[in-house]
Parts: C-alpha cells; sequence; structure tokens
C-alpha cells in the first residue's frame, strides 16, 4: 500500500483559460504512470469516487481529475456537451501530466459516462503520450447511442434527467477557495453567458454533421491506443461492444471487451448484479500498457461476457441468472444466423401512444432509472409471434427485416424479443426502434413516408446474450412506439405489415456450455440502493386519456472537502392518448454550502410537442446565502423534421 497526496492545481490552456484538477499523487520513490479521469459533474462537490484513491494506494498510479472547460473550478463557458475545444484542452493536459518529473511519461484515460466517451475521442485526435484508455458505458454513436435520439426518433424520458440537470450544474459557481478571484462575480457570467445544451439537441435532429463530432464511428482507425471497452447489458451503451472491437480489431488496435449484467452504476454495486471488482482489472490493462509490466492480461482472451439466463423481472432486481465465459478470437464469431417467418397474409395494427411504458427507459441506473418490468401488457398492445425456445442461446444483434406501411408520413416501429416464462411472466431480452423516415440510413436526409405505400426496412436490436431455459417461449412484439422511452410520432398512426414478406433474423451460439468460464474479481456489496425516497409513478387519467409518468429523487452528502452538498429532481412526462401531444416537465436542484456562502441553483424545463413543433421552456435561479442571486429564462421553438 502506498500512501498519496492530494494536490488541487490548474493549468492555463492555450487560449489562457484556466483548467482546474485535482492530483492523487502516491508515495513511490519513482515516476508513476498517470490516470486522466475528464468530466464536467464537479470532482470537488457532486461527483466524488473512491476508485482514484484505489488507483493510488493499492496500485501505484498518479491520477489526475480535471474539470472539463467552464465547469466545476475551470475556466471558460460550458458551450456543449464534447465541443471540440475539449480535445485541444486534453491534448495540453496530457502532455502536461506526461512531462512532470513524477510521471514516467504515460498517460491512460477512463471514465463512466461523459468521460469514456471522451476517452474515446481524445485517443481518436491521438496525443503522442496517451497510451491507452478505459472507455466505461460510453457511446461511439452520439446520435443512435446516448440520451438524445433512438432510431431517429427523439427521447423523452431521458430529458427529465441529463438534459435537465445540466442546465442547473452549469450555473452552478466555482469552489471560492480554488478560484482566482472574484467567484461570485464569475457565478453570476456563467448564469447570464451558458445557454441550455438541450436547444442545440433538439435543434440537430439529423446525425450528420453536428453527432458525427464526437462520434468515433465509422472511422474507428483513428484509435490505435489500446482499448478496453466496458459494458453492461442494463445500461445504455451496449451498442458500444461487438461493432467496436471488431473495428479495433480490423485497424490493428489491441483491444479488451467486458461485457457485465449491469446498468449505468459501477461494477460493484449496480443494480442488477453480479458484480466485479472493476478497479482492479483496470489497473491489470494500464499496468500492461503504461508500465510495460508483462502481466497476460493481452494474452488472455479478448472478450469477457456475462451470459443472461431467464430471470423474472423486477424493476429493481437484485441480481440476473447467467454465468461468465470467455470467448476466443472476435466476439460473434462463432455464431449462427436462425431464420423465422412472420406467417402468412397482413396484419393491421392501431398503435396505442402509452405502449411501453413496462420498460420506460433503455438505460437502467439508479433508482427510479430502474430495470424494465413484466411485458405481457405492452405485449398484449403489441403485435405477437410466440416461437419454442428451450434452451437457446441469443448472442449478438437481432435483426427484424419487415415490410411495412403506414396511413401517416412519419410513423415508428418498435421491435421487443422477450423471454417468456410457462406462467405468462414476459422479461425484456432486447429491443429496436426506427423512425421509418430513417429508412434509407442515419447519414442520408430522412425521407416522408408516402401514406398506405409499402417500404421495406431493416431494425437493428440491440446487442444481447442471453440464454432462456427450458419450456419457455421466446415473443416478439412489434409496434408503433416505445413511450416513454422515446415521445411518440407526431400523430396517431395505424401500421400494416405484410407478414409473408417479413422475417425475424436471430443470432446464436450452439451452446455455452463449451466456453471457458471467465476467471474475474467478483465482489458482493454489503448493501444496494433501495426505493426509499424515490417515486417511480404511471398513472392514467381514464376521463382525461392520458397518461403520465411521473419521478422523484434527491440525496444529502458531505464531499471530502467537507462541503455539505444536497442534490433534488422531479420530473413528469404526459401524453394524450387522442392526439399524441406530449408535455415533459423536468426540475433540478443543488446546493453546496462552503465556508464562503451558501450556494445554491435550480432549473425548470417544459417542453411540448405538437405534430409541427417542439415547444422549449427553460428557466434558471441561482440563491446565495438562501436569497436570490440571478435568473435567466428562454423560450426555445423548434420544427419537427420528420422526428
Amino acid at each position: 500500500m502506498f500512501e498519496f497526496t492530494a494536490i488541487d492545481s490548474s493549468l492555463a490552456m492555450s487560449d489562457g483559460v484556466p483548467l482546474a484538477f485535482t492530483l492523487y499523487l502516491p508515495v513511490t520513490g519513482g515516476p508513476v504512470p498517470v490516470l486522466l479521469e475528464a468530466l464536467p459533474y464537479r470532482k470537488d462537490d457532486l461527483l466524488e469516487r473512491v476508485h482514484y484513491e484505489r488507483f493510488c494506494t493499492e496500485f501505484g498510479f498518479a491520477v489526475c481529475r480535471v474539470d472539463v472547460r467552464g465547469t466545476g473550478s475551470s475556466g471558460g463557458l460550458a458551450t456543449d456537451e464534447y465541443p471540440l475545444s475539449e480535445l485541444d484542452d486534453m491534448a495540453s493536459l496530457i502532455e502536461w501530466l506526461a512531462g512532470q518529473e513524477w510521471s514516467n511519461g504515460s498517460v491512460g484515460m477512463f471514465g463512466w459516462s461523459y468521460s469514456g466517451f471522451n476517452s474515446l475521442q481524445v485517443a481518436a485526435a491521438r496525443p503522442a503520450a496517451l497510451k491507452a484508455i478505459v472507455p466505461i458505458y460510453s457511446s461511439d454513436d452520439r446520435f443512435n447511442d446516448d440520451v438524445h435520439y433512438m432510431g431517429g426518433a427523439m427521447r423523452a424520458l431521458d430529458l427529465v434527467d441529463y438534459p435537465s440537470f445540466m442546465i442547473a450544474m452549469n450555473a452552478m459557481p466555482p469552489v471560492p477557495s480554488l478560484w482566482d478571484g472574484d467567484w461570485r462575480e464569475e457565478w453570476r457570467h456563467r448564469i447570464e453567458s451558458n445557454e441550455p445544451w438541450v436547444f442545440t439537441w433538439r435543434s440537430e435532429q439529423r446525425r450528420q454533421p453536428y453527432w458525427q463530432d464526437g462520434s468515433v464511428r465509422p472511422d474507428y482507425a483513428r484509435v490505435t491506443c489500446p482499448t478496453m471497452i466496458v459494458a453492461g447489458w442494463a445500461d445504455g451503451y451496449r451498442n458500444n461492444t461487438f461493432r467496436t472491437v471488431e473495428a479495433l480489431e480490423n485497424a490493428g488496435t489491441p483491444w479488451k471487451l467486458l461485457i457485465g449484467p449491469w446498468s449505468h452504476m459501477g461494477a460493484e454495486l449496480s443494480l442488477p448484479g453480479p458484480w466485479i471488482d472493476l478497479t482492479a482489472e483496470m489497473a491489470r490493462w494500464f499496468d500492461r500498457w503504461l508500465r510495460d509490466e508483462q502481466n497476460g492480461i493481452d494474452a488472455e482472451p479478448q472478450v469477457t461476457i456475462f451470459h443472461r439466463r431467464s430471470t423474472a423481472p423486477e424493476p429493481d432486481l437484485r441480481e440476473l441468472n447467467g454465468t461468465w465465459r470467455d470467448h476466443i478470437g472476435l466476439p460473434l464469431a462463432d455464431t449462427k444466423t436462425l431464420d423465422f417467418d412472420l406467417g402468412t397474409g397482413c396484419v393491421t395494427h392501431a398503435v396505442i401512444g402509452d405502449v411501453g411504458t413496462a420498460a420506460w427507459n433503455s438505460c437502467a441506473g439508479s433508482l427510479p432509472w430502474g430495470q424494465p418490468t413484466d411485458q405481457r401488457y405492452d405485449n398484449a398492445a403489441s403485435m405477437t409471434w410466440d416461437w419454442p425456445a428451450d434452451d437457446l442461446h441469443l448472442y449478438g444483434h437481432p435483426r427484424l427485416q419487415l415490410r411495412v406501411r403506414a396511413d401517416q408520413p412519419v410513423a415508428f416501429v418498435s421491435a421487443k424479443l422477450c423471454d417468456v416464462a410457462p406462467d405468462g411472466t414476459s422479461s425484456l431480452i432486447t429491443r429496436g426502434l426506427l423512425n421509418l423516415t430513417h429508412r434509407g440510413g442515419y447519414d442520408s436526409d430522412p425521407v416522408a413516408l408516402e401514406p398506405g405505400e409499402w417500404v421495406d426496412v431493416e431494425i437493428e436490436l440491440e446487442a444481447t446474450a442471453w440464454s432462456l431455459d427450458e419450456g419457455r417461449q421466446l415473443r416478439l412484439g412489434v409496434t408503433g412506439n416505445d413511450w416513454p422511452n422515446v415521445t411518440a410520432p407526431p400523430r396517431p398512426v395505424t401500421l400494416e405489415i405484410d407478414r409473408e414478406a417479413s422475417n425475424l433474423l436471430l443470432s446464436v451460439m450452439e451452446s455455452i456450455d463449451d466456453l471457458p468460464e471467465s476467471a474475474l474479481p467478483h465482489v458482493h456489496p454489503e448493501s444496494l440502493q433501495t426505493g426509499d425516497g424515490v417515486t417511480w409513478r404511471v398513472e392514467r387519467d381514464v376521463l382525461a386519456r392520458t397518461t403520465t409518468c411521473r419521478t422523484a429523487h434527491g440525496s444529502r452528502w458531505t464531499s471530502t472537502k467537507g462541503f455539505a452538498c444536497s442534490e433534488e429532481y422531479s420530473g413528469e412526462v404526459t401524453l394524450d392518448l387522442r392526439t399524441f401531444d406530449q408535455r415533459i416537465e423536468a426540475f433540478a436542484r443543488f446546493e453546496v454550502d462552503y465556508p464562503e456562502g451558501r450556494t445554491a441553483t435550480q432549473s425548470t424545463m417544459t417542453v411540448t410537442t405538437s405534430p409541427t413543433h417542439f415547444d422549449l421552456d427553460v428557466t434558471v435561479e441561482a440563491f446565495d446565502d438562501g436569497e436570490p442571486f440571478a435568473q435567466k429564462h428562454w423560450h426555445h421553438t423548434v420544427r419537427r423534421d420528420l422526428a
């Protein structure tokens, strides 16, 4: 075990803007590699973790945690997530870290979510001293595999989370003791100058060119440093897995893929488990590539997968059934394709607007962002096909090929695969969605449907690994919405499917029993999150013909610097079943008590959708020692672009 020191400092970028960071330096008697985590979530108060101390004390790495430009105690403005300036900033910081006397010149990047995204993005820019990365729960495709859009449809429930709370978080002051100047003046400047990021995200409804920035897909060959991708089946970024490592292999980039059962939570505490010590696994990867330690990790099987098995659904499921297995070579090399036909004749389906509430978001995490519940109610509101599935091992991306027509120029197709138990319980395996105006691909302009005209489309469902027990049935459910995971189509819609011209293609393995069992550092958490103090409700107003999903949660804690902190979130998403108009309301509030003053910021956001427009109203308010300090309001209207 090593002692360590924590140092708060900053580094001026090429334009003079200072980036604030904290260094955790182990006392080892010699130069050490450096691990960099870059994030906008405020390293000193709102988001602290324990892994950086373990990297120092147990594994002898230096760690640098930095507030990206315009956030936390760094200067500048927070103009957007993943701006191009962030790549230049990180390149400058990496060069500086590599050149310090306590550094051995090798830098690694890692992180969850945002800091996983920018690990990939910075690696694609190839700073010389960046020797390896570990992106966790990250995306290679910001348009289709993030919190903004899915299959060309705008996400709905996600609006009450990250897009909302970043408005309030970006309006917070720097830590007074770390700011060189008048911190209240900087606080006011942020409130007056920062624009809500969500305005850009709602305006940019096509993949090109905006969403391509920050997406390594399809040009994966830009990433040349060794890359260990960590994903979770219950997380929303499960697709940055099979396709990514295949592309890295083709580019000659060393890689490793680890997919567990986890949601958007740490692998040690996730709902669901089972759980592993991910910090120890990351340390092995960085030891190999930052210290040139021949520890054998690059000679082990490159793919480690938790193959899920039939499990009864629960919104707060503690642990999934399944088994850890290693795969030799590329992950899908040992699969075959099964072709299931959908019968004969045509079937007509009037879409129910609120179908989808039993799997209300595709990225589970801390409650109330829980896991899918029993799907039989949503199945009943869908067109379904059942097949016997004794000991069927799904592994890869299922694909649904459809001949379909709609009575509206904008229509969606939602497809879900479920594992149906003998008692009728239906567990979600995987899902996919396509806005049919994007049937020509996401890099071309969307094209409105001609009502009543047949189109042939393919919907790729999300990556999965799931084995069905004996006596189970595989169910395909198809409908025209997945609400509130995505917004409903502009108007009520009826779909018709030509069953004879449609089929389901499954990527499967003959067996997983012959695969070697994985050797991982398993852990068993003493406690897991409960639903205490959390609201997760689905309410139906029968006479008003509306459905509303509500959330509320929050917490209080004391930071390692001694600041009393609190967070409070609430939101609701309402759908009119007759018109498909929607209303989304979100609230976020953060409080941090510094010795220099008690600070609070809060944001409220209302989004309404009509057949032709999205309307957004946003207000941010700040309070200094309980008194109003500053306020700003915006109204933004965006025309729906076939979304």
